[in-house]
């Protein structure tokens, strides 16, 4: 009999362009639906992570400054206990500084 049981993992990412690219690998690699996909501040703070990316980083005049940039970048998905160990090499491949689950 199959282990059909689902367990959370949470990876941390320091931009919004490196959780994106988290999103991507869960959605076309792993086949999970992006309605059970959350991402979100890692903090109380709003933020697009802690450091500039993607449109933030590539101005003429260098890196914006009115981006909220007050920290981390969290994703997390439900996922069948059986993926754990496939999507946290996902995670980390995408930039992941921290990779948890339950």
């Amino acid at each position: 009999m199959a282990d059909d049981s689902t367990t959370t993992i949470r990876a941390t990412f320091e931009t919004r362009e490196a959780a994106d690219l988290a999103v991507e690998h869960l959605v076309q690699q792993h086949g999970i639906s992006r309605p059970d996909i959350f991402i979100q501040s890692a903090t109380d703070r709003n933020s697009a992570g802690s450091a500039p990316s993607g449109g933030d980083a590539s101005h003429d005049e260098g890196a914006r400054r009115d981006a909220p940039l007050a920290g981390e970048i969290e994703v997390s998905a439900d996922i069948a206990y059986s993926q754990v160990a496939a999507v946290q090499r996902s995670f980390r491949a995408a930039g992941a500084m921290r990779v948890s689950s339950r």
